[in-house]
């Protein structure tokens, strides 16, 4: 399984930058899809993440600002973050839960993978 994640970059404080991730591979099931972040001296901490039905949990610091998105049919997420300001500066990484096959499925056995990470820098 492979996570293609874009849409990084610099902004200015206040800009908006929307990210995005594509899982590809032998999946059977996405169980979870999600954007963490981490900055320099931090530890990797959740961003958003959002349940095959559509169910979302965000981290306090950027409800109201990110809304995360899936698409369930081309196993993709998207998290469109707004109001950027200089404590948002992280690499973020996209995230995936996942049943492998269907064997895993019935199992209850989930898979954890992790995109390679995308630069957000936000500057005045």
């Amino acid at each position: 399984v492979q996570l293609q994640a874009s849409g990084g970059g610099w902004v200015q404080t206040g800009g908006s930058l929307r990210l995005s991730c594509a899982a590809s591979g032998s999946i059977f099931r996405i169980i979870v899809m999600g954007w963490y972040r981490q900055s320099p001296g931090n530890q990797r901490e959740l961003v958003a993440v959002i349940t095959s039905a559509g169910g979302t949990n965000y981290a306090d610091s950027v409800k109201g600002r990110f809304t995360i998105s899936r698409d369930n049919a081309k196993n993709t997420v998207e998290l469109q973050m707004n109001s950027l300001n200089a404590e948002d500066t992280a690499v973020y990484y996209c995230n995936v839960g996942a049943n492998v096959d269907k064997q895993a499925w019935k199992d209850g056995r989930a898979t954890t993978y992790w995109g390679k990470g995308t630069q957000v820098t936000v500057s005045s």
